[in-house]
C-alpha cells in the first residue's frame, strides 16, 4: 500500500513563508500561521514542500488504506490562501460559512484571496471547530 506523498518534514516553516513571492501573501500567511497555532494549540509543521500543517490524525479506511495526515492547514498559492480544515470535509459548517465573507470551498479547502476579505472571528471559529471535531473524531 502506498504512502500518502504529503508527509511532515523537518523543513523550516518561516523559511517558507519567508520565500512568498507576493509581500501581501507572505504578510496574510504569517499571520494565519499564528492565528491557527493560537486556535490550534499546535506548532506549524511543514507537511510536504509546501502545506504548514497543525496536528494530525490516523485514519484507517474500509479498503484498508491508512495513514496519518494533518488536522488544520494551510498553502500560500500563487492564487489565493488555501486553507485545509479536515473537519470540513467530514462534517457541514455552512453557518460559519454564511459570515465569513469573501471565500470559495472545495471538499477540505477554503480559498480566500487575503484575509482581509473575511471575518477573523468567524474565521478563528471554524478553524476551531473544524479542528474540535477531528480531535473528537480521532482521538490517538
Amino acid at each position: 500500500m502506498a504512502e500518502n506523498k504529503t508527509q511532515p518534514t523537518a523543513a523550516s516553516v518561516d523559511a517558507f513563508l519567508e520565500a512568498t513571492p507576493s509581500p501581501k501573501m507572505k504578510e496574510d500567511a504569517f499571520k494565519l500561521k499564528k492565528i491557527m497555532e493560537e486556535v490550534t494549540g499546535e506548532r506549524a509543521v511543514m507537511w510536504g514542500e509546501s502545506i504548514v500543517g497543525f496536528g494530525k490524525y490516523k485514519y484507517h479506511y474500509d479498503s484498508g488504506r491508512k495513514g496519518e495526515f494533518l488536522i488544520a492547514g494551510f498553502a500560500p498559492r500563487k492564487a489565493a490562501l488555501s486553507l485545509y480544515l479536515m473537519g470540513c470535509m467530514e462534517t457541514k459548517f455552512e453557518d460559519l460559512f454564511a459570515q465569513l465573507g469573501k471565500h470559495k470551498t472545495g471538499a477540505s479547502c477554503v480559498y480566500i484571496n487575503k484575509l482581509s476579505d473575511v471575518n477573523e472571528t468567524v474565521l478563528r471559529e471554524l478553524i476551531k471547530q473544524s479542528y474540535d471535531f477531528m480531535k473528537e473524531k480521532y482521538p490517538d
